[in-house]
């Protein structure tokens, strides 16, 4: 989220898990379309890939895409919070304290959990630092989800910058933990739980 035009609000995701999963719902011969934030990886030819720099060009995008989707992977860790103003040029050194003041950004899982019909598989994502069972519950209930993958910066190793994952899924009724694993067999792991469900809609 930009501060000004040098300067912005991010965080140390590196979009690997993301692009895992784009390729591997490819590579089983789904129509992929990967709305990606400004990161330094590349995609295969076959996924149609949308890049965005902030959260209110992803929530555009996903909210526009959502209605033609049979799912979404909500994997992007999209900031929280955005400064209320954007300088329009750079903002030089001064002898006083610079205070931003932040409002909230779009909530794009909710938006999508409600626009949510009875045949679309909605998956999210929650990176914990603490609680983390119960904050991913919380999540999973809040936002309409089908099941959530957490995994939590207390596992060393995954998470950001990692090629490496360790995730649990939770639905409703149940947890299932997996070991660490590098990011393309988390990915395997997640989709073929995606397929399961959307077989049982069928």
């Amino acid at each position: 989220e930009k501060i000004d035009p040098e300067r912005f609000i991010g965080n140390y995701s590196s979009g690997k898990m993301g692009f895992a999963l784009a390729e591997e719902c490819a590579r089983r011969g789904a129509k992929v379309t990967l709305v990606s934030g400004p990161v330094a990886l590349s995609c295969s030819p076959a996924i149609r890939r949308i890049d965005v720099e902030s959260c209110e060009q992803m929530h555009q995008q996903a909210v526009s895409l959502f209605g033609n989707c049979d799912a979404a992977i909500l994997c992007a860790a999209v900031a929280d919070f955005k400064p209320e103003q954007v300088a329009d040029s750079k903002i030089k050194r001064g002898n006083d304290e610079l205070a931003l003041r932040l409002s909230p950004t779009h909530d794009i899982a909710k938006a999508l959990g409600k626009m949510k019909n009875e045949r679309q598989i909605l998956v999210g994502f929650a990176l914990e630092t603490d609680n983390e069972e119960t904050n991913a519950k919380g999540k999973l209930e809040r936002k309409n989800l089908d099941f959530i993958v957490l995994n939590s910066t207390r596992n060393k190793g995954t998470t950001f910058q990692s090629d490496d994952n360790q995730i649990t899924i939770i639905d409703k009724h149940n947890m299932r933990p997996f070991g660490k694993k590098s990011k393309k067999e988390v990915a395997k792991d997640i989709i073929d739980e995606l397929y399961a469900r959307m077989a049982a809609n069928e």
